[in-house]
């Protein structure tokens, strides 16, 4: 697939689907034989947590990238430090409320701020479209969004996407009350594919309340993304069963970046819902990533 203004390769294999603007060795792409680990020392990674989930959701991951030297942090959203089953008790009425976009984008900031050197950063859903933010700002090494929620102008039509987002923006309900989805709605929107069993517990460790302020900043001002700036490199992760943020949704996020000499890059993964941080595949999609981020010059 061709794209114009610079090369950019497009292939489809049971890795899934492709797009890069820098082709890289065929070895690049090959399962891993053992543990990669980076010369010392190696950087940080800041993850950053979607809506509706505690940063629970990224303990695997965790551990994998600190098995493989890197020192790794998941600050918690305000007023989201506690178990997920605290904090569904505290809904409505919990203080996650009151966050809106900028306070949750500030946590980041700030963190980043505090450390030696630019981090890298990876983020899951709305997290994904933090990290599109925190690239704006020039302040991170590098960046993965998976399943990424989409800055502001970034639409495809998706009738999955408007019968799972539309409850949670919360659009004939008081701001001062959270969201929390139902089980029905988490099978529906997030963890389609998987298990009724493993549906309930990813919903039992990981479903919390959220703020509909949070969610509605993705439609606002605060969300918007210049794709024209140059930025940190860019790895785009979609799932291809993915309901909420499908992969065309995605893709069209990759496609709105234009800086022609920043790297960016694309991913389709076949038979990932969003629950993609937490499915039996998870391991290899984090050694992609990996993989990814020892490729990089420099």
């Amino acid at each position: 697939m061709q794209r114009s203004g610079k090369e950019v390769s497009a292939t489809l294999s049971s890795k899934g689907y492709v797009l890069r603007k820098q082709l890289l060795p065929d070895e690049y792409f090959t399962p891993l034989a053992r543990p990669m680990n980076p010369s010392p020392p190696a950087p940080t990674i800041v993850f950053i947590t979607g809506a509706v989930v505690t940063a629970a959701c990224w303990d695997n991951w965790k551990s994998f990238f600190e098995a493989a030297g890197y020192t790794c942090y998941a600050p918690d959203w305000p007023h989201k430090a506690a178990p997920a089953a605290v904090l569904r008790g505290q809904h409505p009425h919990s203080p996650i409320a009151r966050n809106s976009l900028a306070d949750v984008l500030k946590v980041y900031t700030d963190f980043i701020a505090q450390l030696p050197a630019p981090p890298i950063v990876i983020g899951h859903s709305f997290g994904g479209l933090i990290v599109q933010l925190l690239l704006q700002q020039g302040t991170v090494a590098a960046g993965v969004a998976i399943e990424s929620a989409p800055p502001l102008g970034v639409v495809v039509p998706s009738r999955t996407l408007v019968r799972a987002v539309l409850p949670m923006l919360g659009l004939f309900s008081s701001l001062q009350t959270t969201f929390l989805p139902t089980f029905a709605q988490w099978q529906y929107a997030i963890a389609n594919g998987l298990p009724r069993a493993d549906q309930r517990a990813y919903y039992e460790k990981l479903a919390a309340p959220e703020s509909k302020r949070t969610i509605r900043g993705a439609l606002s001002w605060q969300a918007r993304v210049n794709f024209r700036r140059p930025h940190a490199p860019l790895l785009f992760l979609a799932g291809g069963t993915d309901r909420i943020m499908p992969a065309a949704l995605n893709r069209a996020n990759y496609r709105r970046y234009r800086h022609p000499a920043s790297i960016i890059e694309y991913h389709e993964l076949p038979g990932r819902s969003h629950a993609m941080l937490g499915q039996p595949t998870w391991r290899e999609d984090a050694e992609l990533v990996l993989r990814w981020l020892l490729g990089l010059p420099g």
